[in-house]
């Protein structure tokens, strides 16, 4: 099962969702796979990975047919295995700008492995790799903070995934939308989650991801946060997440 973190804002909490939604699948020995596909390469950091080991990374998969089983690599979280982001993401619009079936590639580059899960870190646009993480995805989480600009955004961004969905014929499905970075005591956060729950309804998973000094502090340790604060808000969040998210993987399989 494919899983795509997307949104076309930065700065909403894809990167966290990502690194700390993994480890949570990971938990109960659950083969699962992270693949960075940001050119930032932040969830790549966020395990450890210096800057000057990113290679071979998912760009060497895309864009020089590197076998990608060759450039995964285990990360300090028992079962979960990790692909490298790296700057030369930025450049597929141009490299891959004249292959045939461009946005099949990185479809085509996962279904030569074998994982229970595999959660896409996606770069914060619809480019060609936002492109090619739909059409590779069953199921498509969305993070979004109770911030103006990004409730805003979110109307635009879901149209335009539908747009895909249609125009490639993917089987991708909105798994939910995932309020992130989330202030309960301030008034204005509760006005747009409410908005937002009214507008989007079953599409909102019940979990809300808090703003939480844990969750800043956890990429230098580079650590989940269930390694670095376990005890945490935030690891209790992360956790009742994955559980939303099987239980409606296994709705959408049915």
């Amino acid at each position: 099962m494919v899983i795509a973190v997307v949104n076309n804002k930065g700065g909403v909490g894809k990167t966290t969702t990502s690194v700390n939604l993994a480890a949570a699948l990971a938990a109960p020995r659950r083969k699962v796979l992270l693949v960075d596909l940001d050119s930032q390469a932040s969830a790549s950091l966020w395990y450890g990975i210096d800057r000057t080991h990113l290679q071979p990374s998912s760009a060497s998969c895309l864009l020089q047919e590197f076998p990608a089983a060759q450039a995964v690599r285990p990360t300090t979280v028992p079962h979960l295995d990790l692909i490298t982001g790296s700057v030369e993401l930025a450049s597929t619009d141009l490299a891959l700008g004249s292959v045939r079936g461009r946005e099949l590639t990185l479809k085509t580059m996962l279904q030569r492995l074998r994982y229970d899960v595999i959660i896409l870190d996606c770069p914060p646009n619809l480019s060609l790799v936002g492109v090619n993480a739909v059409v590779a995805a069953d199921a498509l989480i969305v993070p979004v903070p109770p911030q103006y600009l990004a409730v805003e955004g979110l109307v635009g961004l879901l149209s335009s995934v539908e747009k895909v969905r249609v125009r490639l014929g993917t089987r991708g499905r909105l798994l939910g939308i995932l309020l992130t970075m989330v202030e309960p005591v301030r008034a204005v956060s509760a006005e747009l989650r409410e908005r937002i729950r009214a507008q989007y309804r079953d599409h909102v998973f019940h979990t809300e991801i808090g703003v939480s000094r844990a969750l800043q502090e956890a990429p230098a340790a580079s650590k989940s946060i269930f390694q670095f604060a376990p005890r945490s808000r935030a690891a209790d969040a992360f956790r009742r997440l994955s559980g939303e998210v099987l239980e409606r993987l296994r709705t959408l399989r049915h």
